[in-house]
């Protein structure tokens, strides 16, 4: 077994974990939303933690499948060609990862520090409390 077939051969079991990490996320996911239907916690609570669960599990499987194309890209196929590919695969993940991230937090992520600051009501920290009188 030569060199390039030993990596060729991590990239695939790399590639394997990040789809199993998808499928058995997803599977994961899906018995914990069945599992709030069936003791009756559905809603919003159940289909909100289903969402999240789910952007969560494609996440970190996108971050394991971009290992695997690096590692492609800078050992097995080092050309020009297979670098603007993998910058282009880097940039539609990173996209989706961004779309992600926004639909589990609701916010950015360069944002997100205004979630944090916001008190139990949503107001910001360091804001006038209401008084009630409106």
């Amino acid at each position: 077994m030569t060199y390039d077939e030993i990596i060729s051969d991590v990239v695939r079991v790399v590639e394997a974990v990040g789809c199993a990490v998808m499928v058995f996320g997803a599977v994961w996911a899906l018995g914990l939303f069945a599992v709030s239907v069936v003791t009756g916690r559905t809603g919003d609570d159940g289909y909100t933690s289903l969402r999240r669960n789910l952007g969560r599990v494609i996440l970190l499987g996108l971050e394991i499948l971009i290992i695997a194309d690096i590692i492609r890209t800078v050992i097995v196929d080092p050309t020009v060609e297979s670098v603007i590919s993998l910058g282009m695969i880097v940039v539609i993940r990173i996209v989706l990862s961004f779309s992600l991230e926004v639909e589990i937090d609701g916010a950015w992520p360069w944002s997100r520090w205004r979630l944090t600051a916001a008190g139990p009501r949503g107001d910001r920290v360091g804001a006038p409390a209401p008084t009630g009188d409106t």
